[in-house]
């Protein structure tokens, strides 16, 4: 039983977008680390239409925290309600509700509801998760209202794309180098500086700067998410180059019966408003897209060729 006080919250948007594409929105878990600034990944693992179960890590202030949640979506009512079955101290029991209400003229109203418990009901800790909800659910409800807003043009705004290369080495080898962040200044020589902060096993906060291929430099902030029996590291910027509104990222490695195919993804929003600051005058999001793509491209390809050649080599020299 819960041993303090039930707290709760309450934030509401409105949003100049019809209540079925807020909802869409808000449903489908797997994409918010793209779409909301605090979530960095969420796994997806039961879901039967009606009710899910989610893996999810995100910051709350300033800090990666992790839960197992379930949800219930009821799509006839635009509403879902959710409750961490894992909390992670101080919170003692987290439930909550999105409610997508239809409004006159093709309007709606969203709403999304705590309701909580810390251990010990100590004002400290209390103050710590409201202040968490309260920044995290602004942030959330800003960025749906903002691209609810701009539906009809998401596809000309969201690009996704991957690389990939084959390695004839062991797959713990490719892994290892792409694990061992810490050591890409020396490794990899578009990385010109990088600190990494692992107070927990297996969850990376670092802060990077990157050469791209005019000599121009980019300074970014990651969280990553490490799954080594998985041979996969998911990934976040929370702080982005000028032209990316997001951008969120994997590396995976996947061993078959003739090696190892090693496969770098992305997908970000880009910054519209930013393109022709950046691009130059006339400059286009078709401009933007291509841009973005050659630069990440260039430098996850460059990237997994390193990677290639650290497993095939140290394979030579056993």
């Amino acid at each position: 039983m819960p041993s303090g006080r039930v707290h709760r919250t309450e934030h509401s948007v409105e949003v100049d977008a019809a209540a079925g594409v807020v909802y869409g929105l808000i449903s489908d878990a797997v994409r918010w680390p793209l779409f909301f600034p605090p979530n960095v990944h969420v796994e997806q693992l039961e879901f039967d239409g009606t009710h899910e179960r989610l893996r999810m890590w995100a910051t709350a202030n300033g800090e990666v925290r992790s839960w197992i949640s379930q949800r219930v979506q009821d799509p006839q009512e635009r509403r879902i309600e959710f409750h961490q079955t894992r909390p992670q101290a101080p919170v003692e029991t987290m439930h909550g509700t999105w409610t997508v209400e239809e409004r006159p003229g093709g309007t709606s109203l969203l709403t999304l509801l705590h309701d909580f418990t810390v251990a010990g009901d100590r004002p400290a800790d209390v103050e710590w998760v409201e202040r968490a909800c309260d920044s995290n659910s602004r942030a959330e409800l800003d960025n749906i209202k903002r691209l609810a807003e701009r539906w009809t043009r998401l596809d000309e705004l969201v690009l996704s794309f991957e690389d990939s290369v084959r390695v004839k080495g062991p797959a713990e080898l490719v892994y290892d180098f792409l694990y061992r962040v810490a050591d890409w200044p020396d490794l990899i020589p578009h990385v010109s500086r990088l600190d990494l902060t692992e107070d927990s096993p297996g969850v990376q906060i670092m802060s990077m700067d990157t050469l791209t291929a005019d000599g121009s430099a980019h300074t970014t902030e990651s969280v990553r998410i490490c799954f080594p029996h998985a041979g996969r590291i998911v990934y976040k910027q929370t702080a982005t180059p000028a032209l990316m509104e997001a951008h969120t990222g994997e590396w995976s490695v996947v061993p078959d019966e003739t090696g190892v195919k090693v496969v770098a993804q992305h997908s970000v929003v880009l910054r519209e408003e930013a393109v022709e600051r950046v691009l130059g005058a006339g400059a286009d999001l078709a401009t933007a897209r291509r841009y973005v793509r050659q630069a990440l491209g260039r430098n996850s390809t460059a990237t997994l060729e390193l990677a290639k050649r650290h497993a095939e080599s140290a394979i030579r020299v056993l």
